[in-house]
């Protein structure tokens, strides 16, 4: 099993990017551009190492090496966008990598590249790519091949090498617990849950009781023997289970207008432990939009798009309305949900004035583009 903390720090220290590992400092999944460039880089990658993994480091500055970070990203349909741009696609997962010294709410990206022993094509035309368009590593830098290619392997040895050097051990391990329960959530309802004697999962949150369940808030969840973290929410709500085999995710989303607030099942997140030593994920949207009064709405959108107009000609808000803008993310979405398609425009048109007004209402935009991310891709 492989510590993935360990094996980011030794790609980084093994060499600058080359033909089978890349660093970023953030990649955009939410325009064209940033969509296109990152399966630019996914195609490259796969071509330039048919017989062995490729990795992508995100959150890392180009000069220095120096690890930042970047928010945590929880996007299991991420495969769906490669399959949908790339023949002969490669298996990909992106997991969400700790580092002791950044903020709780910040990660290392780390995404994993297992090709086919293809070669791998954009399917369709992408921003200013071409569908038919081949890609390879030329030193650290994703080149177009516009002519018949073979596929080489060359870097076998080097990341075999690199992730022999990355596997885990017993100290690691109890490290990781103890780091976790006693350090980073001392303050907060925590447990660990071993499956199969191999894999440890430890969660933390402030525990609500409704009935006979428990719900989490401020919910953190790791795999330690990765240093992964499986999931991670400062507002949303979550339920937990777990039996010998499977620890189950139940995320809810609390959303409404007024004072008819309620909290909708959003996703079920199954990870499956296995005798071997390897385990699997599933994810399975299960939300059901609410439905409101479209003339509520319709107010409720003008209103919005109001005080956006505001914010972009810098006019000062009043009381009520500084109000209302911490609501703006949650009603826009509700808005789109309802049927006002432009709804997504706006909000996203609003990222950068949310951004610099205060930490809770950019923390609610970031909430609302994942579910909306989590809808498009199911």
């Amino acid at each position: 099993m492989i510590n993935k903390r360990l094996l980011i720090k030794n790609l980084l220290a093994h060499n600058d990017e080359s033909s089978f590992y890349d660093k970023k400092r953030k990649i955009d999944l939410g325009t064209k551009e940033g969509k296109a460039k990152f399966l630019k880089h996914i195609c490259a990658l796969s071509n330039s190492n048919p017989a062995n993994n490729s990795f992508i480091v995100i959150g890392v500055e180009d000069e220095g090496n120096e690890i930042n970070g970047v928010d945590f990203f929880d996007d299991s349909k991420i495969q769906n966008l490669v399959n949908a741009y790339l023949n002969n696609p490669p298996l990909i997962s992106y997991e969400n990598v700790m580092f002791p010294h950044l903020p709780n709410d910040k990660v290392v990206g780390l995404v994993t590249i297992r090709p086919t022993g293809e070669i791998t094509s954009l399917r369709k035309n992408i921003w200013k790519y071409w569908g038919g368009s081949i890609f390879l590593r030329d030193g650290s830098i994703s080149m177009p091949k516009d002519f018949d290619i073979e596929i080489k392997d060359v870097n076998s040895e080097i990341v075999k090498a690199i992730e022999n050097k990355a596997k885990n051990n017993i100290e690691l391990t109890l490290d990781g617990v103890i780091d976790f329960i006693n350090v980073r959530h001392s303050d907060l309802d925590s447990h660990y849950k071993v499956f199969k004697e191999q894999f440890v999962v430890c969660w933390a949150g402030i525990v609500k009781k409704v009935g006979e369940e428990d719900y989490y808030s401020r919910v953190d969840i790791e795999l330690i023997n990765e240093q992964t973290r499986l999931f991670y929410s400062a507002l949303d709500e979550v339920s937990i289970f777990f039996n010998e085999d499977e620890f189950k995710i139940v995320e809810y989303v609390h959303l409404g207008l007024n004072d008819r607030f309620k909290y909708y099942p959003l996703e079920e997140q199954t990870f499956t432990f296995y005798e071997n030593g390897f385990y699997n994920l599933e994810t399975k949207l299960i939300f059901e939009p609410p439905k409101f009064n479209k003339r509520t709405l319709y107010h409720i959108y003008n209103s919005n798009n109001a005080l956006l107009e505001k914010l972009k000609k810098n006019i000062p808000l009043r009381p009520q309305e500084k109000k209302d803008l911490q609501q703006l993310p949650a009603t826009y979405l509700l808005c789109f949900l309802n049927d006002f398609n432009d709804a997504k425009e706006k909000l996203v048109e609003a990222k950068p004035y949310l951004k610099e007004i205060d930490d809770d209402v950019y923390a609610r935009f970031k909430e609302t583009v994942r579910i909306l991310r989590k809808m498009k891709y199911s």
